[in-house]
């Protein structure tokens, strides 16, 4: 009997059974037949060894890690880290490992991760990106396999997408600062290329043009950062706060946006009202409580999953399948009826 000291390892089995550890390997991952008595003395050995197969060298002997890949571009976003916690969460339940990235919102990070997916590393891979693509990342992915893009697209790539419904957040913002008579809006999104910039800013513009009347919409574009809401507080204020709205277009930039109106005296809602878009951030604990739209974080985590484990990976159309979840506005008290007409 071997010694309680250490594990029975698989070579302490194939030494017992006197055949090879290969020999060994092949039978518990079921891909040799034996003849009947080299079996039983393969199996007599396990018992009376009490060895217990490592189960994650039988997956990967399989060509197979059950192990989820996920690429985010920052774990310190609150964003992004809910959404990581959800992924685990259902992964856990499923029996699955999850490997996280953390990009720095780097392409050369991106694509390091993703061609991973292609040497076997991963069984699939949750792909989150945060900036525009310039044709590379999408030839990656389409190279790599079994990839599900969530939050922000990339444009060309052949692999289910799921992503908020942005443009009903942007018509539920601007719905709402219609209803409370606001025509002259400062939209302060990311960059062009994005899809959340886009289709946030046309849901803003459908909801103002629905009223009828005359309307202005100012865009500031950059970066969805704190410091990016800081330099657009700056830049509202410079040009001499003409507008009586204004919608920022995610948490951080929110934060930043609220942090320099406050600092100069800036009142919220009586001079200037504001929602903001995500509502991940702690934005009730604001002064004033900031309206917000939210996005379903949770849920497009969970789907993500769902989607990756579910989706034919040999049928055409499921690669190009793009899935919307559902927001929601938030009402608080950061949008008043214009002080100035």
């Amino acid at each position: 009997m071997m010694s309680s000291k250490r594990a029975t390892s698989l070579k302490d089995v194939a030494d017992a059974a006197g055949v090879s550890v290969a020999t060994v390997s092949r039978l518990l991952n079921g891909s040799l037949q034996l003849p009947p008595e080299t079996k039983e003395r393969i199996d007599k050995a396990i018992r009376e060894l009490r060895y217990e197969p490592n189960p994650h060298a039988r997956r990967l002997s399989r060509g197979r890690s059950e192990t989820i890949g996920l690429v985010v571009p920052d774990i310190a976003n609150p964003f992004f880290a809910t959404l990581v916690a959800a992924v685990e969460q259902e992964a856990d339940k499923r029996g699955l490992a999850l490997s996280l990235h953390a990009t720095l919102n780097r392409p050369g990070r991106e694509i390091s991760y993703v061609t991973g997916l292609a040497r076997n590393h991963v069984d699939g891979l949750i792909f989150v990106t945060n900036h525009p693509d310039d044709g590379e990342l999408a030839a990656v992915i389409n190279q790599a396999g079994k990839v599900v893009i969530v939050d922000e697209d990339v444009p060309n790539a052949i692999v289910p997408k799921l992503f908020a419904d942005n443009e009903e957040g942007g018509y539920l913002a601007g719905r709402h600062l219609a209803d409370h008579g606001h025509r002259h809006i400062v939209y302060i999104g990311g960059p062009q290329e994005m899809i959340s910039t886009r289709r946030r800013f046309l849901g803003l513009e459908r909801a103002l043009m629905e009223r009828g009347e005359p309307f202005q919409v100012t865009r500031y574009e950059g970066n969805f950062t704190v410091e990016f809401g800081r330099q657009a507080a700056r830049r509202f204020i410079d040009e001499g706060k003409q507008a009586t709205g204004i919608f920022a277009s995610s948490d951080e930039i929110a934060i930043g946006l609220i942090e320099v109106l406050l600092a100069e005296g800036v009142s919220v809602p009586g001079e200037v009202s504001v929602i903001g878009f995500d509502d991940v951030g702690p934005l009730h604990l604001f002064a004033p409580p900031l309206t917000a739209i939210r996005q379903p974080v949770r849920a497009l985590g969970e789907r993500a999953l769902a989607l990756l484990l579910e989706t034919n990976w040999q049928e055409a159309e499921a690669l190009r399948s793009e899935e919307l979840l559902p927001v929601e506005i938030v009402v608080r008290t950061s949008v008043a009826p214009p002080s100035k007409q």
